[in-house]
This record gives C-alpha cells, sequence and structure tokens, in this order.
C-alpha cells in the first residue's frame, strides 16, 4: 500500500528550509548558517542619554527621568554593554533560547524606552451620557449600567480625562501593564456590535453589524 506524498510548494519549501545543497539528495536540504538566528534578538539596544542600566546577577535595572524598572532575565541568555550599546545573546542553540532570545531583548528595549520617555494609551468612550472622571488613584465611569463602575489604577499608572470626559490618556513606564490596563477598562463596556457604543482603543475600527428589518 502506497501512501501519498504530501505536496509543498517551492516557495514554502525554500521558504522554511532553505536551498537544497547543489547535487544533494532531495531529503537534506542545505540550510545555511545563521539562517534561523532571532532577526529581533541579535539587534543592539542603543542607551539613551540619561539613562542608566545595570545587571546584577541574572537582574537588569534600568533608571531614567521618568523612573526605574527592574526584571530578572531566564537563564540561558546573556547580557553585555559596550558604547552605550545592550547586546542580548543566547547561551545555546536549544528551542527555548531560540524563543526567548528576541522576546528577552524587546522587553529591555521597552524598559528603555519606558524609563526614558514613558509609554500612554488613549481610549475613546462612544455613547449617549457615557462618560469618564478621574478621582484620585481611581476612574468612575458611567458607561450606561444601573450603578457607576469603578476602576482602581495599579501603582505607578496614572489617567487623564478631556474636557468633554469622553477620552481617556493611560501613562506609565510599563508598555505591558498600560496595555493590560487599557485592556481591562476596555472590557468594561466593549464596543456594541450595531452601534458602536462602549470603550473602545483611540482609531480603532469596528465593524458595525446592520440592525434587523422592523416588520411590517
Amino acid at each position: 500500500m502506497k501512501i501519498a506524498a504530501r505536496k509543498v510548494s517551492a516557495v514554502r519549501f525554500y521558504a522554511e528550509y532553505g536551498k537544497r545543497r547543489k547535487g544533494g539528495p532531495p531529503g537534506r536540504p542545505y540550510i545555511k548558517q545563521g539562517a534561523r538566528m532571532s532577526r529581533v534578538g541579535k539587534n543592539p539596544i542603543q542607551i539613551p542619554t540619561g539613562v542608566d542600566v545595570k545587571m546584577q546577577g541574572n537582574i537588569v535595572s534600568v533608571k531614567g527621568p521618568k523612573g526605574e524598572l527592574s526584571w530578572n532575565i531566564p537563564s540561558g541568555i546573556s547580557i553585555s554593554m559596550q558604547d552605550e550599546r545592550i547586546k542580548v545573546e543566547r547561551q545555546s542553540e536549544t528551542k527555548q533560547d531560540k524563543s526567548l532570545h528576541g522576546t528577552v531583548r524587546n522587553i529591555i528595549a521597552n524598559m528603555v524606552a519606558g524609563t526614558s520617555a514613558g509609554y500612554q494609551r488613549v481610549l475613546d468612550i462612544s455613547g449617549v451620557g457615557y462618560r469618564a472622571q478621574v478621582q484620585g488613584k481611581k476612574i468612575v465611569f458611567t458607561l450606561g449600567y444601573s450603578h457607576l463602575v469603578e476602576f482602581q489604577l495599579p501603582e505607578g499608572i496614572s489617567a487623564e480625562v478631556d474636557k468633554k470626559q469622553t477620552q481617556i490618556t493611560i501613562q506609565g513606564i510599563d508598555k505591558q501593564v498600560i496595555g493590560q490596563v487599557a485592556a481591562n477598562i476596555r472590557g468594561l463596556r466593549p464596543p456594541d456590535i450595531y452601534k458602536g457604543k462602549g470603550v473602545r482603543y483611540a482609531n480603532e475600527f469596528i465593524k458595525l453589524k446592520v440592525g434587523k428589518a422592523g416588520k411590517k
């Protein structure tokens, strides 16, 4: 009984395995050295003026004008600093180290950018009577419910509301926390699929559905 071979296009084959060695068997593709190295992970991180980066064991600390962040680097990844640049390298070619290489580099780059310039996320509130108001370390929302909705801001995160009380700007130095807070606020009242009422990210495109026609 013959088993049919799975057909793979030449474009997909070469994109995944590289070119076949000249004269070599079809089942042994030729892969160039370094072809699978993370293109993100090998890019050095430029340290801007006013930012101080320190390494203590596996903990990297970044201090800048906006604040200070620290993070525990996973095993298998090493960091070196030279000429105001941070270089992230992996210590082996295991699958785990390869997957962490670019991730670690981006997290450290986000720490440098956050402590030097900071991050912000803007959300818009759409709907008649829908609004928000900042009261100390919490945001009070009116979102069409029978009660007010209070959202407590985590440590290190601040929020501002415009004069119309329909646009919220969240600010902080930790990109991951900023994104999570914005997602939690949006989840308080996601945009309605028919009229778009609710909380959405700024410049977020909402594809609205056409309402059902009334019976004649």
